[in-house]
């Protein structure tokens, strides 16, 4: 066999394995895995998590100063955020107040950094090219930037609580818990339903989280995918506060957020709490399928 027949012969078997060869399950956790430990590495995330942490921080210093001579923590006057007069109480209502504070802005601007960031950061830094000769494919590549900016959400929603749990402990008395329908529960069922307020605020996040990672695959640039994002996250806050766009702020993904202050009602009032995480749900499987459909014909040049 000549030279050139044997060459053609390997060439085509290279092919035909390379055409039968699919990635390995676990070659797919470790790509999370990687994604994962790269994206809490970076110092851009170590200080966005820091600046939600010191929200809870602040909020329970600044209450603690305030009602050291025994006045309200609202002023009397009713303002602050969800539960803030509650607070000098028992300071499990601090991990309420501090995600009722962070939830408007904080949180989402953090995840529609890292969702902005997800593909066209790599674009931007000349790495998505090299990611994608890997046997993953675009799909399980893209899926696993969607479930690491997902991953991103829960985390730093448990990081403000937590941040919160902490601060409430050492600055005011903890116990039993004043539901907002005027009933009494254990501390035990209180840090039960503070856990799971913290559930539903990472889940409400899930929706700006998909559309930061649609908006990433329109671009090379990562500071423009994540300008643009939290750009929308402005604009639909501001959209959201006007009368007369009534109509249509049921369908904004914040319209809901602050339905999880419901769980703190005795019985559970659960409507606005099903329409939030509806609506996240429809945000996800929308962008999401947006961001699959762009990624999958995009150009990569980079």
């Amino acid at each position: 066999m000549s030279r050139a027949e044997l060459e053609a012969e390997t060439g085509a078997v290279r092919v035909q394995d390379t055409a039968v060869r699919k990635p390995n399950p676990l070659w797919t956790f470790g790509l999370f895995r990687s994604e994962l430990v790269t994206t809490f590495r970076r110092w851009r995330t170590i200080a966005l998590l820091g600046v939600l942490a010191a929200v809870p921080i602040l909020i329970g210093i600044a209450i603690k100063i305030e009602t050291r001579d025994g006045s309200s923590a609202d002023g009397g006057g009713g303002e602050g955020p969800a539960f803030i007069s509650q607070i000098t109480n028992n300071g499990l209502f601090l991990v309420f107040t501090a995600l009722a504070a962070t939830l408007p802005f904080f949180l989402p601007m953090a995840i529609g950094v890292i969702a902005g960031d997800a593909i066209a950061g790599e674009a931007n830094a000349g790495t998505l090219r090299y990611l994608l000769v890997a046997p993953a494919g675009r799909t399980r590549l893209l899926l696993t930037k969607c479930a690491t900016t997902m991953t991103f959400c829960l985390v730093a929603t448990l990081v403000v609580a937590a941040s919160a749990l902490a601060v409430g402990a050492l600055l005011f008395p903890l116990g039993e818990l004043t539901t907002i329908s005027g009933t009494r529960i254990s501390f035990a069922e209180g840090l039960g339903r503070a856990f799971l307020i913290a559930l539903v605020v990472a889940a409400s996040l899930t929706g700006i989280a998909a559309l930061g990672l649609f908006v990433s695959t329109l671009t090379n640039s990562g500071i423009a995918a994540m300008a643009t994002t939290v750009g929308l996250l402005i604009t639909v806050q501001i959209l959201d506060q006007i009368p007369q766009l009534h109509a249509l702020q049921p369908y904004f993904f914040s319209h809901y957020w602050l339905s999880f202050a419901d769980l703190m009602r005795d019985p559970v009032y659960w409507d606005d709490l099903v329409r939030d995480l509806g609506l996240q749900g429809l945000y996800v499987a929308v962008f999401g399928s947006a961001a699959w459909a762009r990624f999958a014909a995009k150009d990569i040049t980079a």
